[in-house]
């Protein structure tokens, strides 16, 4: 049995692929289902199977587009109820693999219709817990309050979570491998490790969920401190209940131009030095200038589903590069144009003199725009006023403008985001970004 695990950085994302004789599954599959499709011919295997473990919130699968394309079954819990061509797999099913057997659990907490699939040939058993358990903790159960056709209160997801941990593992032993569909860095969990597996018997001695502890105890754990929940991703629930479109032809119809300007919602990804050197006005700064920069979570937070914008990208090569980023959230349906920079009429960002703002913290407004939860742990200027980034574009009209205002986050990136976002809200307000200087704040 040979198991391949694939990571898109951006997401913390992990799918996967299992050959036996010849024989591949996917699990839990990325929207570009090219990489599934070279692995497969570099081990002379089919895609016979796709197996979606639930529905995922935070990126759209490839599996509908998959399946028209090699004819492989989708596999999925009958609770999800999916709109596309599909075979339920739940407890008591098995599917055969070549020499390889691959049974469902059903494991709800994350979601009501979470499955784990054990993998089983040999001696060898691999588990793909999706998103209910990860290296070090177990899904987020408060995320299928408002999407999906099977609509659960967080307090009755982690209940069920108690009683999927609690039970359903029982009858496998420590050296099965797991393997999730997420590490850390995702916000489909809290306290996710930077391992990309474990074994059950590790997790048992080393996971907070796993110990011994009353049902209240482990509900409370559970459901405190949960990281913000980004607007697009109820969005992403519906599109993977039903399938995604294609995606090449999806994004051969975007339009591009080049030395040009847009009106509208403008997202901008270049670096912050270039776009505060010049700009749009009103465009918003959402860097996407690393392969591993958290891009697709911060437009998903940031603009909504329902909303149209363009985009403003640094070079004509890099176009295919950054719709494919943005495919991953399922937002090129959405996105009317993409440009480069005509040069005339741009707007700058101002610079903040520093050693005035050390000395003179009290002249400014100062705007915190980290998570909630990082700003529960502590402030890093004592009148700070809070307005997380996911929240900005609702919240910025509140912001006192008579003062210079001075936008911070914990290490830069989100700054370049949220003081563009209060410069195109408070249109006459004098905004700087703080940018990577606030680490000269830090403890």
């Amino acid at each position: 049995m040979i198991i391949k695990q694939f990571e898109y950085k951006p997401l913390s994302h992990y799918s996967y692929a299992v050959i036996s004789e010849g024989k591949m599954a996917v699990i839990d599959p990325e929207r570009d289902a090219s990489i599934y499709y070279a692995f497969a011919k570099a081990n002379n295997a089919t895609i016979t199977v796709i197996i979606e473990t639930h529905p995922h919130a935070d990126f759209v699968s490839s599996h509908l587009e998959m399946h028209k394309k090699t004819g492989a079954t989708i596999y999925n819990s009958v609770k999800t109820g999916a709109d596309y061509p599909h075979k339920s797999f739940d407890s008591g099913n098995e599917i055969k693999l070549g020499n390889a057997t691959l049974k469902a659990l059903n494991t709800p907490g994350h979601s009501p219709d979470s499955i784990t699939i054990v993998a089983s040939q040999d001696n060898e058993i691999a588990l793909f817990t999706g998103d209910t358990i990860f290296i070090g903790d177990v899904g987020r159960p408060d995320l299928r309050e408002k999407a999906g056709n099977l609509k659960a209160k967080r307090e009755e997801l982690a209940e069920m979570m108690y009683e999927t941990v609690t039970n359903q593992f029982n009858d496998l032993p420590d050296h099965a491998i797991i393997y999730p569909a997420h590490g850390a860095g995702s916000l489909c969990g809290k306290s996710l490790s930077d391992a990309a597996s474990s074994t059950l018997g590790d997790e048992r001695r080393n996971s907070w969920a796993f110990q011994t502890q009353p049902k209240e105890a482990f509900m409370n754990t559970l459901l405190d401190g949960q990281p913000f929940i980004p607007s697009y991703f109820s969005y992403n629930v519906a599109i993977n209940k039903a399938g995604a479109n294609d995606l090449e032809p999806s994004l051969k119809s975007i339009a591009f131009s080049e030395q040009t300007k847009a009106t509208g919602l403008i997202v901008d990804m270049r670096d912050e030095a270039s776009f505060k050197k010049e700009h749009l006005e009103g465009s918003i700064n959402i860097q996407a200038v690393s392969d591993t920069s958290k891009f697709e979570t911060w437009l998903g937070a940031i603009i909504k589903p329902e909303e149209d914008f363009k985009l403003v990208i640094d070079k004509a090569e890099n176009k295919d590069k950054l719709l494919h980023r943005i495919s991953k959230i399922g937002y090129e349906k959405q996105l009317k144009e993409v440009i480069t920079l005509s040069t005339e009429n741009l707007s700058q960002t101002p610079q903040l003199d520093l050693e005035h703002f050390k000395d003179n913290l009290d002249a400014y407004t100062i705007i915190d725009i980290r998570n909630q939860s990082e700003i529960n742990e502590g402030k890093m200027f004592e009148n700070a006023l809070e307005h997380p980034l996911n929240e900005l574009r609702d919240t910025a009209s509140n912001i006192p403008s008579e003062k210079p205002i001075v936008v911070h986050c914990a290490g830069g990136y989100r700054s370049a985001a949220g003081s563009s976002i209060v410069q195109e809200v408070l249109k006459d307000a004098v905004v700087y970004d703080l940018s990577d200087a606030v680490k000269q704040f830090q403890d």
